[in-house]
């Protein structure tokens, strides 16, 4: 078995970028090898809470989101993100929402989608029960990680 070789300076400086940009995850790959560096899902989970919400004021607005996504991100119904991507709650322009607020969802049923690199996929209920909220609007860009619905 051969070990992988990597640079600390060159994952220092993935890090620093990161920091740097807000960006939730960077990858850079040269020839057979590469490093890929992401940082806990916690803060850019609220800096997206707090865009979805471009009317208040930036101060009022980031005090509520940091209380609300706590929560939701420990409740045991979330439906978090599994990729970076653009939510659709409905399967087409015009056409109805898989789910609503108040409606009862069976374990594997699509409750939206999440375009990632031209391609839709599916995002399923992992449990059986009602939806209790929707926190992505139709067409917004959300993280991985970051919490898209809560099932009870």
């Amino acid at each position: 078995m051969t070990r992988i070789p990597f640079d600390p300076d060159a994952i220092r400086a993935l890090a620093a970028v990161l920091t740097e940009t807000g960006l939730s995850e960077i990858e850079i790959a040269d020839k057979d090898s590469r490093i890929r560096v992401a940082r806990a899902m916690g803060a850019p989970a609220t800096a997206t809470v707090a865009l979805a919400a471009p009317a208040a004021a930036s101060a009022t607005a980031t005090a509520p989101a940091v209380a609300t996504v706590d929560p939701d991100a420990s409740h045991p119904g979330a439906i978090t993100s599994p990729m970076v991507g653009v939510a659709y709650l409905s399967p087409e322009p015009g056409a109805p929402a898989f789910v609503t607020v108040g409606q009862t969802v069976t374990a594997g049923q699509t409750v939206m989608l999440i375009e990632a690199m031209k391609t839709f996929n599916q995002i399923k209920a992992p449990k059986s029960g009602t939806v209790a909220r929707i926190l992505v609007q139709n067409s917004a860009p959300v993280e991985y990680g970051e919490v898209l619905m809560v099932v009870e």
